[in-house]
């Protein structure tokens, strides 16, 4: 089964005073690999120009970008077709620059807790690998309900806990905390997802990826309680968000920043 997707992805940011100096940092293409095929790709900006594009530690694309002195807008667009094959979730044998160990040592937003340690201990149990991190998920999505209105990116994975709900975001650090805390390496994903009867959307996905004996990387979402088949493209994976930003940067003047940001995603004419 494959399946074609067209994304636009449009990020504006507006500033009451003109920008001095500006940077920012775009995690925001795709690349080719097991079940995902980049069949065209473009980063446009508008206020600004692409200075070097890079991989980083964790082989995700990233484009460092410099703002225009005196901009007073920056309109960032990324958009293409990615053809999607379906894997079950199943990503396969690790590659790139970071061992699996790295997998397994606690970030910013996913230290470890007793909310988290909690999750853990309830299916520490079990034998099979792929089922405890089913039951995992299953068990996360039950603990904290999904409230798109409460985003923040700077929560971590107890405190969501704590909360009792959060965003996909949220859901990604839980269960990449807890799946450490079972000896599993896991890691946090963004990228987009073609929800049913919407294409339009105000944010990219989340989920998390653990690393399971015999399969390789196999993919979880909390949020929607599956793992992802062919409406989901992966963009980046790290440790935690910071790892994985669609956007992040630095600038000089610009007292008042207004970020907007349009997601569409469909089905490709083919």
């Amino acid at each position: 089964m494959t399946e074609h997707l067209r994304i636009r992805h449009v990020t504006t940011y507006t500033y009451d005073n003109p920008v001095d100096y500006g940077l920012q940092q775009l995690r925001l293409t795709p690349k080719s690999r097991h079940g995902q095929t980049v069949t065209e790709w473009k980063t446009s900006v508008r206020g600004g120009q692409v200075e070097v594009s890079f991989d980083d530690s964790h082989a995700n694309r990233v484009q460092l970008i410099s703002v225009d002195a005196g901009s007073q807008e920056v309109q960032i667009t990324a958009e293409g077709t990615v053809q999607m094959t379906e894997t079950s979730g199943v990503i396969g044998a690790h590659a790139g620059y970071m061992p699996l160990w790295m997998f397994l040592r606690p970030s910013p937003l996913t230290r470890r807790g007793q909310g988290t340690i909690s999750l853990a201990r309830d299916v520490r149990g079990m034998d099979d690998q792929l089922s405890q991190l089913h039951a995992l998920s299953a068990s996360i999505r039950a603990t904290v309900s999904y409230d798109t209105a409460d985003m923040d990116v700077t929560r971590t994975a107890e405190e969501a806990i704590a909360q009792g709900r959060g965003v996909c975001q949220d859901h990604a650090h839980i269960f990449v905390t807890a799946a450490r805390l079972l000896d599993r390496p896991a890691r946090y994903v963004s990228g987009y997802l073609k929800m049913d009867g919407r294409e339009d959307q105000e944010a990219t996905h989340a989920w998390a990826e653990a690393h399971v004996d015999g399969l390789g990387w196999v993919g979880f979402d909390v949020s929607n309680g599956i793992s992802p088949d062919t409406r989901y493209v992966r963009v980046a994976t790290g440790l935690d968000y910071a790892d994985a930003a669609p956007i992040a940067g630095i600038r000089q003047g610009g007292s008042v920043e207004d970020m907007t940001v349009s997601v569409h995603v469909s089905q490709a004419q083919q």
